[in-house]
């Protein structure tokens, strides 16, 4: 079952599909051992506008609902699961500026956007991945300037990006209230991008350390009031658990279609393997797993189109979905027995792919913390 969206959307998809299938599948397995950046892919998204979808219509974006921008984002993930996270970290970059940026900062970073650029969202840290309160990076207040000192890791986009979100702590004594956002703009003296993480999985995707040394930047890049930073970087960080849940229902679904054709051409004591009950219930539980997935998704992305509160909702969707993602990868190289533990084969790449949607914007593990909170709180005595 798919996302039900607008017509618009609909041909859209049917495009999309088809760049998938000529562009995407064949082209990133020798990227996937390369590790090399798909600039071509990439710069063929970008003629189909797919890097822009979170930039709003009155900004000139393509004005797509959560739910239609979940179709084709699934679609893309199915082919690739670097890409699609390469395509949705430029709406990464974008979510903060429009959370909590002003008009003029709104319409600059999508102006970027949407000429070809690209941006990213720098949170982590190495002491400061799901403890964002124990950040170290600092930006202290000089005139009508802030000079900004810190390292982040595990940046999305950093080696290719236009412009960061970078969160430093402007009074360190308040823990996270004392966090504040700001945008730094490429070129900027002191700035300088690390080398790309020879990463497990999603190889097309571009991952890197960001250095700030001594960048001073116009007080007026800050985003929203001093303080204000870890608010922004949660709501954010909401939006993207639920683009997280989006491509791991994506990677799950790729599964299903590698293992089911696989079990109709391999044929063991005289019959398809697909006639052997066991490979049916593993392509079924792969099915209701991906499907309940996918409607943890929905819900979440629906109650964000609404504009009410989904932090618990987009948790659950992240949790269940990563998981899925890994069991339903780990199934699919079952069914294919020793073709499925082989290169020649794409499943293994999908286990290598899916795992990531365990561990970032925060591991299942924190999201299962969010959750119960929000549970205790919810029926709280």
């Amino acid at each position: 079952m798919s996302y039900i969206i607008s017509d618009d959307a609909k041909e859209l998809l049917k495009d999309v599909k088809e760049f998938c299938e000529k562009e995407i599948r064949e082209q990133v397995k020798e990227y996937d051992i390369s590790g090399e950046w798909p600039r071509e892919i990439y710069e063929k998204a970008i003629e189909m506008q797919l890097h822009m979808m979170d930039v709003p219509e009155e900004y000139g974006g393509l004005g797509l609902s959560h739910i239609d921008q979940a179709a084709i984002v699934e679609e893309i993930a199915k082919a690739d699961a670097g890409v699609a996270v390469t395509l949705n970290g430029n709406g990464l970059s974008l979510k903060p500026v429009l959370i909590a940026g002003n008009e003029e900062q709104k319409q600059k970073c999508c102006d970027i956007i949407i000429n070809g650029g690209w941006g990213a969202f720098a949170l982590t840290e190495p002491d400061a991945g799901c403890d964002a309160a124990n950040s170290k990076t600092t930006a202290v207040r000089e005139g009508d300037e802030y000079v900004i000192n810190g390292r982040k890791c595990f940046i999305t986009n950093a080696q290719v990006a236009d412009f960061f979100v970078v969160t430093a702590m402007t009074n360190k004594e308040l823990g996270v209230k004392g966090m504040s956002a700001f945008l730094v703009y490429k070129g900027t003296p002191g700035l300088s991008v690390g080398n790309h993480e020879n990463k497990m999985g999603i190889r097309t995707s571009v991952t890197s350390d960001l250095l700030l040394e001594d960048v001073r930047i116009p007080a007026e890049n800050r985003l929203g009031e001093e303080g204000t930073g870890f608010i922004t970087a949660m709501k954010t960080l909401d939006l993207a658990r639920m683009w997280c849940a989006v491509i791991g229902v994506g990677v799950g679904e790729r599964c299903i279609e590698e293992a089911a054709k696989y079990a109709q051409q391999r044929v063991t004591f005289g019959k398809p393997i697909y006639k052997h009950q066991a490979i049916q219930f593993t392509l079924a539980n792969m099915q209701i797993r991906t499907e309940a997935a996918r409607q943890l998704c929905a819900h979440a992305i629906t109650l964000a189109d609404m504009g009410v509160p989904f932090t618990t909702e987009a948790s659950c969707a992240k949790a269940f979905a990563g998981d899925a993602a890994v069991q339903s990868a780990v199934d699919a190289i079952q069914v294919l027995g020793g073709y499925g533990y082989s290169r020649e084969y794409p499943v293994e790449k999908l286990l290598r792919d899916a795992k990531i949607f365990q561990i970032f914007e925060g591991t299942n593990e924190i999201q299962r913390i969010v959750i119960g909170r929000n549970v205790i709180n919810k029926y709280k005595i």
